[in-house]
């Protein structure tokens, strides 16, 4: 933990007897975020957004998603957070600056004193469809008949990952 901070939640109005679970799907030019609550079979979804952070140089968008998740840290309150591992594809660079931002995640878990679990993009899709080779739409269609989704204009593909990693570390018992 950061020295001189304390974990945020410590004295935040979270309902008895609900976990929260703040869900991060790393990105370095989308980042989503997601906070569910209450237990595996009746999740609640308190909150979702999909960052963008401002084109500019790596400091700066990595600044952005630092204050993103340490804000939804500080708002919400979440016992833990949950993020998706790294996924290795043939293209080095958007690794690189994807594992750029989880560092940026962690940092701003560590800092507010939050336990972090990661999770494989087969696990997010077993907890969230049942089967691990799922697509990214058979996720983005599960994720309404698991738990109320607000009225939104559109969320971006990042904000669904979000859910479903939130939905993933709201069912592990790695938190408890």
């Amino acid at each position: 933990m950061y020295k001189g901070s304390t974990p945020m939640h410590v004295g935040m109005k979270v309902p008895p007897n609900k976990f929260r679970v703040l869900g991060i799907d790393p990105g370095f030019d989308r980042l989503g975020l997601a906070v569910v609550e209450g237990n595996p079979s009746k999740p609640i979804l308190v909150w979702s957004e999909c960052v963008e952070p401002a084109k500019g140089s790596a400091e700066d968008r990595l600044a952005a998603v630092f204050t993103a998740v340490s804000d939804a840290l500080t708002e919400h309150a979440p016992q833990a957070l949950s993020i998706e591992t790294l996924f290795f594809s043939t293209n080095r660079k958007t690794a690189i600056a994807v594992g750029q931002a989880r560092g940026a995640v962690l940092s701003a878990a560590g800092k507010h004193g939050v336990k972090v679990v990661e999770f494989s993009p087969q696990q997010v899709k077993l907890a969230v469809t049942g089967y691990g080779a799922a697509d990214k739409k058979a996720v983005a269609t599960m994720i309404p008949k698991l738990l109320t989704l607000p009225p939104k204009k559109r969320r971006l593909d990042d904000e669904f990952d979000a859910i479903a990693v939130a939905l993933a570390g709201l069912s592990s018992q790695s938190f408890r």
